[in-house]
């Protein structure tokens, strides 16, 4: 599997980012920060949910627009 970045909070290190997966251009992958049980009581067992900034989806959706063209 090879992921491209489509959209980046900070230049270096690990922050929130989202993919395009190259080998299958129907799925993203989102990085971000993973909240405690209490913030998200309710997510199912082999499922996580993560908090980013909206401009890095906002970004991400611009990018994979300009990508399709």
């Amino acid at each position: 599997m090879q992921l491209v970045p489509l959209a980046i909070t900070c230049n270096a290190g690990a922050c929130p980012t989202v993919y395009a997966d190259a080998d299958d251009a129907s799925v993203l992958w989102v990085q971000g920060w993973m909240p405690d049980s209490a913030q998200a009581p309710d997510v199912p067992a082999g499922e996580a949910m993560v908090r980013i900034p909206r401009d890095l989806l906002v970004n991400a959706a611009s990018n994979l627009t300009d990508a399709m063209k």
